[in-house]
């Protein structure tokens, strides 16, 4: 099915690598260990967010919600966004078109 969207998948990829990075504990979808991601590098750290922030676009396409660390990304084609939330707060709204 995919996730569908109007935008550059660039820029989509773009907010979804900062969004999924502010989740607590997302590292964990990698399965490191916090010590493991306290000892990369800054640049290395946003490569990691980024493949993660990947992975879990095409995967919406297939499971509208992906648990991500202590949080959770939720598609809704309805509306045409992806919610990423943390607890019962959406900590950032990606729009799709």
């Amino acid at each position: 099915m995919g996730v569908r969207h109007a935008r550059e998948y660039a820029d989509i990829l773009k907010e979804l690598t900062q969004a999924v990075g502010d989740i607590e504990g997302s590292y964990s979808f990698f399965e490191m260990e916090p010590e493991e991601w306290a000892a990369l590098p800054t640049s290395d750290r946003h490569e990691v967010m980024e493949a993660l922030a990947d992975d879990v676009f095409f995967g919406l396409g297939e499971e509208p919600v992906i648990k991500v660390g202590q949080g959770e990304i939720v598609y809704n084609n309805k509306h045409h966004i992806i919610e990423v939330m943390q607890g019962d707060n959406v900590i950032h709204i990606i729009r799709l078109i």
